[in-house]
């Protein structure tokens, strides 16, 4: 089976505010879960970051 196509580029992956406990929380969690190979919750867990109320993150 061929892979699905792709629908624009992909985003980057968030990066955490230096300082911010809610920000390194959420990076941790993505590696525990990058570490299991579970790619729909390492996507959440960007999804959160972009969306983090205390920061002003842009998507290009």
């Amino acid at each position: 089976m061929d892979p699905a196509p792709a629908v624009g580029l992909p985003l980057d992956e968030p990066q955490p505010v230096t300082g911010c406990g809610r920000c390194a929380a959420l990076a941790a969690e993505r590696e525990h879960w990058r570490s299991l190979g579970n790619g729909a919750a390492v996507s959440d867990c960007n999804v959160w970051l972009r969306r983090h109320p205390d920061h002003a993150y842009r998507l290009p």
